[in-house]
């Protein structure tokens, strides 16, 4: 994870090899370093989590077979207007 340097809301992270842009603005207050572990939804951080709940989740989201890998497809496309 990398924090936007001109946009202090936005992060560049990788979902499963598939980097993007995502608002972090809701987390505001929380302390975020590269290497952290962070639940997104629809482009938006959610919350932090430890790497062990994440590793869980990423477990799930991989094991529903085609609906993560169509997930990570609309997650590829998408794109936040940094405007």
């Amino acid at each position: 994870m990398e924090i936007e340097p001109d946009r202090s809301d936005l992060a560049k992270v990788d979902v499963s090899g598939v980097r993007r842009a995502i608002n972090i603005g809701l987390l505001e207050g929380e302390r975020l370093e590269p290497g952290d572990w962070i639940l997104i939804h629809v482009g938006f951080a959610l919350s932090k989590i430890d790497e062990a709940e994440a590793k869980a989740a990423l477990e799930f989201l991989e094991g529903i077979g085609q609906a993560y890998d169509d997930e990570l497809a609309a997650l590829r496309d998408s794109s936040i207007d940094r405007g």
